[in-house]
């Protein structure tokens, strides 16, 4: 069986696929004005189901400690 490729996706699609591989977003923004550097952003983040960040071993305690307050 070989894969298929749709001309179409939905955004159901989309984020199927996001919740399942994972997407990591890295980004470092710097706003200046007239040259000098005013406000510097750095973004770090991780968006995946919690089944695909317990797989790759994110975020293990947070997982960890809402699995224990579910069971209290």
């Amino acid at each position: 069986m070989e894969p298929a490729r749709s001309g179409h996706a939905t955004l159901v699609d989309l984020l199927d696929r996001i919740l399942d591989k994972g997407l990591i977003l890295n980004a470092d923004l710097i706003i200046s004005l007239a040259g000098v550097p005013l406000i510097a952003v750095s973004l770090r983040a991780a968006i995946a189901s919690i089944e695909t960040m317990a797989k790759y071993g994110m975020m293990r305690e947070l997982i960890q400690d809402a699995s224990r307050e579910k069971i209290h």
